[in-house]
């Protein structure tokens, strides 16, 4: 079984890049997951279709809209992740959305039997580098959720 986990996000608009800097950190301390892929998604492209299609588990790391404080995680598993797209709470940035990528998987007949999302409360999609301090601190948060969900389905 395959586990991809895809950190998405455009890093030069603050608190938007928190998916890549979330993978980089991933990469950093838990590179070691037995069939476990970790990819820096950056604005998404079609081209991540093919990485989603290979995939049985997916974990995606993302700034959402969550009507919560900066830097609150929440999960959405499976049916919740699927929902919470299909609503449009993620106006994107991207050059296609991850609802987009999800539907070529779903088409192909290629879907992961195993999906979530862990999104990141931005505070602050604005030009700069770097996340705010609130949602830097939620990056270790959301990563452990990540570990927790890729030990799970290994186990």
């Amino acid at each position: 079984m395959q586990t991809l986990v895809l950190g998405i996000g455009n890093t030069l608009l603050g608190d938007e890049g928190v998916g890549v800097h979330a993978i980089h950190y991933l990469q950093h301390k838990h590179s070691d997951f037995p069939d476990t892929i970790f990819i820096d998604g950056g604005t998404l492209s079609f081209t991540l279709a093919t990485d989603i299609e290979q995939a049985d588990n997916l974990i995606v790391i993302d700034a959402a809209q969550l009507h919560a404080d900066p830097g609150t995680v929440k999960t959405f598993v499976n049916e919740d992740m699927d929902h919470f797209l299909g609503k449009g709470n993620k106006r994107s940035v991207h050059e296609v959305g991850l609802l987009d990528l999800m539907h070529i998987s779903r088409l192909t007949g290629h879907f992961p039997r195993q999906r979530v999302l862990i999104g990141i409360q931005p505070e602050k999609l604005d030009w700069g580098e770097t996340p705010t301090e609130a949602v830097s601190a939620a990056i270790p948060r959301a990563c452990k959720h990540a570990i927790e969900q890729i030990r799970s389905w290994q186990a």
